[in-house]
C-alpha cells in the first residue's frame, strides 16, 4: 500500500541518491585521490583495492544513514574509525589543494620562501584543536546566546 501511495517519491528519491552518489564518486576520481595516496604511500599495484575500499565505505555509510543499526565496536573503535574518516577527509582535502594549485599559489603571492611545512602543520593542528573543541567541549562553537 505505501510503494503505491508513495511510489513516485521513493523512485525520484532513489534516483536523485544515485546522481549524487556518481557525482561525489567522479568527483573524488577527478580530483584523483586514490592513485595519488598510492602513489605517496608507494603501494600502486593495491589502487583496486584503495578503490573497493572507497566503495565499500560510501554504500556502508549510505546504508548507515538510511537504517539505524548498531554496530558494538566500543570507544577504541569508535576512535578508529573516526581518525579513518578524518585521514580520508584530509586526504582529500590535500588533493583538491593539490590539484587547484592552493599551496603553491599562496606561498607566492605571500612571498614565502620557507616554512611552507609549518603553514600546513599550522593548517592541521588547527583543524584538529578546532574538532576536539567542537566535540569534546559541549556548547563551545554555541552561538545562540549572543
Amino acid at each position: 500500500m505505501i510503494l503505491v501511495k508513495h511510489g513516485a517519491s521513493i523512485v525520484i528519491g532513489f534516483a536523485s541518491g544515485l546522481v549524487i552518489a556518481g557525482a561525489v564518486f567522479a568527483f573524488i576520481t577527478i580530483v584523483g585521490v586514490v592513485p595519488r595516496l598510492a602513489q605517496k604511500t608507494k603501494t600502486t599495484g593495491k589502487i583496486k583495492v584503495y578503490e573497493s575500499a572507497l566503495a565499500l565505505g560510501g554504500i556502508f555509510g549510505t546504508l548507515a544513514t538510511i537504517f539505524r543499526f548498531y554496530l558494538p565496536i566500543g570507544p577504541v573503535g569508535a576512535v578508529v574509525v573516526s581518525a579513518a574518516n578524518g585521514i580520508f577527509i584530509g586526504c582529500l582535502a590535500m588533493s583538491l589543494a593539490e590539484v587547484l594549485n592552493v599551496i603553491p599559489i599562496f606561498s607566492r603571492r605571500a612571498r614565502m620562501q620557507r616554512g611552507l611545512f609549518y603553514l600546513v602543520l599550522a593548517v592541521a593542528i588547527g583543524k584538529l584543536v578546532g574538532s576536539l573543541l567542537y566535540f569534546l567541549v559541549p556548547g563551545f562553537f554555541d552561538t545562540s546566546n549572543m
